[in-house]
């Protein structure tokens, strides 16, 4: 008997759980004055990505893109549901029945590659941030919110585990 339908609902409710629970983080800095990703910038990056252009000398600076600010969260929330995924296949079925923290907080941390290496430099702020005012803040603080998405993929998955 497959799990597969149960394992499909499980990434997809983990992964929006998740990216939500990383969204209530960053709402708590933004209201202490912490500056913290703009993800209308994150959609006119991957606006300007269908149209070829991966890299940016400065994605402020960009032409603007339609609905880019809910292109960049509807971006955030299929990352975060493919992170899910990502955890779903590393740690398989017997994890996702019974979650424990450090594989999901591991898997949090290690998804800031993506941000760090991927999407920083192409939108023009450089490997890690170097381009920023100050990128070893910049490296602490997206290390941060992985983390506490890496707790987000575990406090969802333990709910699962109670609903289901």
């Amino acid at each position: 008997m497959t799990h597969l339908p149960y394992e499909c609902v499980w990434v997809l409710s983990v992964g929006v759980g998740a990216t939500a629970f990383m969204d209530v983080w960053l709402m708590f800095l933004r209201g202490r004055g912490v500056a913290v990703m703009n993800f209308a910038f994150l959609g006119r990056w991957v606006g300007h990505l269908c149209r070829g252009v991966v890299v940016h000398p400065s994605i402020a600076r960009a032409a603007p893109v339609w609905g880019e600010h809910a292109l960049g969260w509807a971006t955030h929330y299929v990352t975060g549901i493919a992170f899910a995924g990502l955890l779903a296949v590393l740690m398989g079925t017997e994890w996702i029945e019974s979650p424990t923290l450090l594989p999901a907080l591991a898997v949090g941390i290690v998804t800031v590659v993506a941000p760090l290496l991927i999407v920083q430099p192409a939108m023009g702020a450089g490997i890690a941030g170097r381009n920023t005012p100050n990128p070893s803040l910049n490296v602490v603080k997206s290390i941060a919110n992985h983390a506490v998405f890496g707790l987000g993929l575990y406090s969802v998955a333990m709910l699962m585990t109670v609903v289901s």
